[in-house]
């Protein structure tokens, strides 16, 4: 008997292997982080989307005067914004569909975050993981919003692929120098992280021919600094949580 107890005890004292460990935590914080950001997107974001869609769909009901021919070229690139896409019912439809995405995006993140902490190596605590949360918010959110800031629904935009080309440039500009200036051992480091991160911003963001948006500018800004704060509360608790089962399911 206590052959077998001193066996079962080494059992399970046995450390998870690397890979085990970092889907394990991954998948409880990302679960746990994306139901806290749907629980905030339903008292701050969802309002305001709800709101600048009455205005989308009264533009849309309205008719359209005649396009000046200056504007024609601007509106050839612009056409994924004037077609009917699928959306869910409001109400439990949405919520589900809503808490499906942020979950999904939450154990996407948070499987970078973890890979970072087992490149980075030790044992990081949930205040470590604070920061760790910090950088995916600069990296992920604010870098990106710097040159393309969150979208109304009825909000005129550049062609989606540069958008997409130009926030990835963002995004990894920004994680390669945060790195730089957090892990380089001389001030060189820290000017090359410096020099990445402002280089797509140099680039500058493509941008429609014409803005328009058919919400009030009052709700724009209303949304932009919605998005801002809930994102801060994602960031943050899946930086927390991810350090946290990191650790936990050593």
């Amino acid at each position: 008997m206590s052959l077998t107890a001193g066996m079962a005890g080494r059992s399970a004292r046995s450390p998870r292997s690397p890979f085990s460990r970092l889907i394990s935590a991954a998948v409880a914080a990302g679960l746990l982080a994306g139901l806290a950001l749907t629980a905030v997107q339903m008292v701050a974001t969802i309002p305001v989307i709800l709101k600048a869609e009455v205005f989308e769909d009264a533009a849309a009901a309205a008719p359209a005067p005649a396009p000046p021919v200056a504007m024609v070229h601007a509106e050839a690139h612009e056409h994924e914004h004037h077609h009917e896409a699928w959306k869910p019912e409001d109400g439990l439809d949405r919520t589900l569909f809503t808490a499906l995405a942020d979950v999904t995006m939450g154990v996407g993140y948070a499987l970078l975050l973890c890979a970072a902490m087992t490149l980075r190596g030790g044992r990081p605590a949930w205040r470590q993981g604070l920061l760790w949360g910090v950088a995916g918010y600069l990296v992920v959110f604010v870098a990106p919003s710097l040159g393309l800031p969150p979208e109304l629904p009825g909000t005129s935009a550049a062609p989606l692929a540069e958008r997409q080309l130009w926030w990835m440039m963002a995004a990894v500009g920004t994680a390669g120098g945060l790195a730089l200036i957090a892990f380089g051992r001389s001030w060189l480091w820290a000017l090359a992280g410096l020099v990445l991160i402002a280089a797509p911003h140099l680039v500058a963001a493509p941008q429609p021919l014409v803005h328009t948006s058919a919400a009030p500018e009052e709700l724009v800004h209303a949304f932009r600094i919605a998005s801002a704060f809930t994102n801060a509360v994602f960031w943050l608790v899946l930086g927390a949580l991810s350090a946290f089962f990191f650790k936990k399911f050593e």
